[in-house]
């Protein structure tokens, strides 16, 4: 680890990501001049300007385990000739800076186009079917993630947090009484279409693998299923498309309603996180909080 712990404030903003990224690029033997930021979210994501690699910065120590899981899974799906996102092979990875986890990844090229959500539900399909190795353990899905670590860090109203922490009770509550009726298998854990990528080539690829499991698939399905029936994000058309390629609606289960509720919790406490980085989250936040707390109101949310 590099001793620049000093200069670097704990937590993750567009600010305090710069200088993790020379930190850690110094770390790795990489030239993190010239850089470009992607985003800042759930992590930071860098395009090095010299080499044809994407820097992945985690917010915080706690992170370590899912990352150390992500490069696993990474190097499992290359040798199953899985189309999906590659590390860096010659860096040993993570590299732990300032107490955050980073990764490096090759640099995917994109193509002229997005893929659609018939591509999802295929890709999810054949993720799904794959049989990890012996050597490698993969947990159970994470259903509440770390929606208690945020929801006690995260710059909101007091009324909001004390709300939050009994809206999460009552849903670990709801989750017992769901039976699921699928086998376990991988589970991707964010299976929404802005992670797949189509690279110059026209290649479908999979990336973000942090919330890797074993468990229900439902849990995958559950992301596109919300964001149509409920969120209307997608037209009936591309939903549609979604459930002819993976062969299952999951509004048809009983249990759609308590994942609906517990995927927008997720999403709620997830963007809160970011509440300080601009006016829109703020206001996209004040939406989100607002329907959480009458579960009869029109979801009027903005992606993001």
């Amino acid at each position: 680890m590099t001793g620049d712990v000093g200069e670097v404030r704990t937590g993750l903003t567009s600010r305090t990501a710069w200088r993790l990224l020379e930190l850690a690029c110094r770390e790795a033997g990489l030239d993190s001049s010239g850089a470009a930021l992607i985003r800042v979210g759930e992590n930071a994501l860098f395009r090095l300007a010299g080499h044809p690699v994407v820097v992945r910065i985690a917010r915080s120590a706690e992170y370590l385990p899912r990352v150390a899981n992500e490069v696993a899974v990474s190097r499992w799906l290359a040798a199953e000739g899985f189309p999906a996102a590659r590390t860096v092979e010659e860096i040993g990875q993570p590299v732990v800076v300032a107490g955050h986890p980073v990764t490096f990844w090759h640099l995917i090229v994109e193509g002229n186009r997005k893929a659609t959500y018939g591509q999802l539900g295929d890709v999810l399909r054949a993720f799904h079917a794959l049989k990890p190795p012996a050597g490698l353990w993969l947990p159970a899905f994470d259903v509440f993630g770390r929606t208690g670590l945020r929801i006690q860090r995260a710059p909101i109203p007091e009324a909001d947090r004390a709300f939050l922490r009994s809206h999460l009770e009552c849903l670990r509550e709801e989750l017992t009484a769901v039976r699921f009726d699928s086998v376990r298998a991988p589970v991707h854990g964010d299976a929404h279409v802005q992670n797949l990528m189509v690279d110059a080539a026209g290649r479908v690829i999979l990336i973000d693998f942090e919330n890797v499991s074993f468990d229900h698939p439902e849990w995958d399905l559950m992301v596109t299923a919300v964001e149509h029936h409920s969120l209307r994000w997608q037209s009936p058309a591309q939903y549609s498309e979604f459930v002819a390629a993976y062969g299952r609606d999951l509004r048809e289960w009983p249990g759609y309603e308590t994942l609906r509720r517990l995927q927008e919790f997720r999403m709620t406490t997830w963007l809160m996180q970011n509440v300080d980085e601009s006016d829109a989250v703020a206001d996209e936040y004040g939406r989100r909080i607002a329907a959480l707390r009458d579960d009869r109101a029109i979801r009027n949310w903005q992606p993001g």
